[in-house]
């Protein structure tokens, strides 16, 4: 693949001049660096180790749940937003989220006969996984950047963004507590301190100081020290562990 510096800059400039909300923005992130660390984890995997094999084996499984989830609150809230509006928009990704699910289910299939393998068998189905794995998040890193622009387009042409924090806090609102939590290990780490920043800001205002508290104490471990300090001051809050209020 040849990457065009014109592409890029054309890219750039497409995007809208004042900030739109952008409900792909940050769960995108999230979802590209839980993949690629999940497949970077099994490529290193040693089978020879029954606890990390087992470990390893299961991490993929979450991200696959977490993967499957995703899609159900995209075709719930996301899409039925611009069918809503403009009839016929999500046709082609309706396809490949169906596509999905099927690599979703061939994959979960895929690790159950991973673990349950004689050993000696164990590095040659390791490494079919991991080569099916990162097929898989290939054509997912190339459908999320099509939600990004095409279906960004749709929602920013027929919503305002009052209409779009509606839509997307309903879509935060029906994620389960453990879900929620899956996700902003992976969500709070890899966005920008800007964006950081105004999740959590929002999260003060709003959420129960003990749910706060719970976030900030299950994504600690996964920012530098010097991010976790910047994160701290931007909330006003101390930056010792143990003194969130």
């Amino acid at each position: 693949m040849k990457i065009d510096p014109r592409e890029i800059a054309a890219l750039a400039s497409a995007q809208p001049a004042a900030p739109r909300m952008d409900m792909y923005a940050g769960i995108h992130k999230a979802l590209r660096a839980y993949m690629a660390d999940t497949l970077l984890g099994l490529g290193r995997m040693d089978v020879d180790d029954d606890l990390e094999f087992a470990h390893t084996c299961d991490r993929v499984m979450q991200m696959l749940d977490l993967c499957r989830s995703h899609l159900h609150h995209e075709n719930h809230f996301v899409h039925a937003a611009m069918e809503a509006r403009e009839p016929g928009a999500c046709a082609g990704v309706e396809a490949e989220h169906g596509e999905h699910e099927a690599a979703i289910a061939a994959l979960a299939d895929g690790v159950s006969h991973l673990l349950a393998c004689a050993r000696p068998a164990r590095a040659a189905t390791a490494h079919a996984v991991y080569r099916q794995l990162a097929l898989f998040i290939a054509h997912n890193f190339e459908h999320m950047d099509e939600e990004e622009t095409a279906h960004n387009r749709v929602l920013w042409e027929h919503y305002s963004d009052e209409e779009l924090v509606r839509i997307h806090d309903a879509l935060v609102a029906s994620i389960p507590p453990h879900e929620m939590m899956a996700t902003a290990r992976w969500l709070v780490p890899f966005m920008s301190p800007a964006e950081r920043t105004a999740l959590l800001s929002d999260m003060q205002q709003h959420a129960p100081a003990p749910v706060l508290a719970a976030v900030l104490a299950h994504v600690q471990p996964h920012l530098t020290q010097a991010e976790w300090a910047k994160l701290m001051r931007s909330l006003g809050l101390p930056p010792l562990p143990g003194l969130v209020h």
